[in-house]
């Protein structure tokens, strides 16, 4: 199955750019250019790609305010976007993950990442290591872990024993074969579960997941009984 990729950057010669290496791609293919965030939430409602590229100073529109739109869209459920920016703030990354983006990237990084990066996120990854993204929402989203306010995280109840064990050790910032490993589980098991919480607290994705654990008062408990 062919990725749909919708590029939103106001530098023509980058987006381009970015066409030609995603073209070049027997799986990818770009099926729209926007040169600002208002141009990109109206193409991504007409061609409802699979991936939004999107960067973060844009005229008018920012691609940050952009992302917003896009994920809180009912009518784009399977869009994801990656922030693609030179402006690789910390601010600017906790505000793309609570906007709900899949993952932010500098410009710096190589072709083959970038690649790399659409195919993660079209398949349901997070662009973002549990590593960073864990460091990230400490600092900027949770605040400090306060493990009473669990409750205060809509689904969290729901949550098997199993599965809080696997949300707790991927807010401490394991992949998912560390966590088989600590577990003695299969990787598709941890996959299992990690998907299943991720339906149950309404996460639209592994960071967004991380997020409402920290949230929850899960973060920080990794060798734990996190009841």
């Amino acid at each position: 199955m062919t990725v749909r990729v919708l590029l939103a950057d106001d530098q023509a010669l980058l987006r381009g750019t970015f066409r030609l290496l995603i073209d070049s791609c027997e799986d990818l293919e770009v099926v729209g250019e926007a040169a600002d965030g208002a141009q990109a939430v109206d193409l991504a409602r007409k061609h409802r790609p699979d991936v939004v590229v999107m960067d973060v100073r844009m005229p008018g529109t920012d691609g940050l305010s952009a992302t917003e739109t896009i994920c809180a869209d009912p009518g784009l459920p399977d869009t994801r976007v990656i922030v693609l920016t030179t402006f690789e703030t910390d601010e600017h990354i906790a505000r793309a993950l609570r906007a709900g983006a899949a993952g932010f990237l500098g410009k710096y990084v190589s072709t083959d990442t970038l690649l790399e990066a659409i195919r993660t996120v079209a398949a349901g990854g997070s662009m973002l290591s549990p590593g960073a993204t864990s460091s990230l929402i400490t600092q900027f989203v949770a605040g400090t872990p306060d493990r009473s306010a669990r409750h205060a995280v809509p689904g969290i109840g729901e949550l098997t024993n199993r599965e809080i064990e696997v949300t707790t050790l991927a807010a401490d910032g394991r992949s998912n074969d560390e966590i088989a490993a600590h577990l003695h589980l299969s990787v598709l098991t941890v996959r299992t579960h990690v998907q299943r919480a991720m339906t149950k607290l309404g996460a639209r994705d592994r960071a967004q997941l991380v997020v409402l654990a920290y949230k929850a008062g899960l973060a920080g408990a990794g060798d734990r009984d996190p009841r």
